[in-house]
């Protein structure tokens, strides 16, 4: 018997509840289930389970980096050497997460092999975080600095429609 896909196990409930909390991850029970139209010992119920499943994998609060004084926020394009390929990788990415300046590390497949998100102070800092930190790490062979400028995040729950 063929296992249905996650997505197919979701219904328009799971759906609203999803697109809810993506909305406003701290709306309390009782306002989550109204508005997806269900009972609010449902509603707990329902979060519950997705939770278990693993389709909420969690809950978090988005920080304005420039309140905390690191307004200027960049993407770091990394290439690392060639040779031990896995232990280059595992390396680097534990190396990157140790930093307070990173945001977010993406391991990718394509020119880079990670995309290393950091916000720090001013374009100084950024140099010096850069140089000492990334491009200094002995499995970097190349790095690609790109200033954000602005950006939107958008919610994943529209894939689920």
């Amino acid at each position: 018997m063929e296992r249905k896909s996650l997505r197919h196990e979701l219904d328009e409930v799971d759906r609203r509840l999803i697109a809810a909390l993506v909305a406003d991850g701290r709306i309390t029970n009782a306002e989550l289930a109204a508005r997806a139209g269900i009972a609010p010992s449902t509603a707990h119920g329902r979060v519950q389970s997705l939770l278990e499943r693993g389709v909420i994998s969690g809950f978090t609060a988005t920080v304005n980096q420039a309140k905390l004084g690191s307004g200027l926020q960049a993407l770091v394009g990394v290439t690392l050497g060639s040779g031990a390929r896995q232990a280059s990788i595992t390396d680097f990415a534990d190396h990157a997460r140790e930093f307070p300046e990173v945001v977010q590390v993406f391991f990718l497949g394509g020119v880079d092999d990670f995309m290393v998100h950091v916000a720090v102070a001013d374009s100084s800092a950024l140099r010096r975080f850069v140089v000492e930190n990334i491009s200094g790490h002995p499995r970097v062979a190349s790095t690609r600095t790109n200033i954000i400028f602005d950006y939107h995040r958008s919610a994943v729950v529209d894939s689920f429609s």
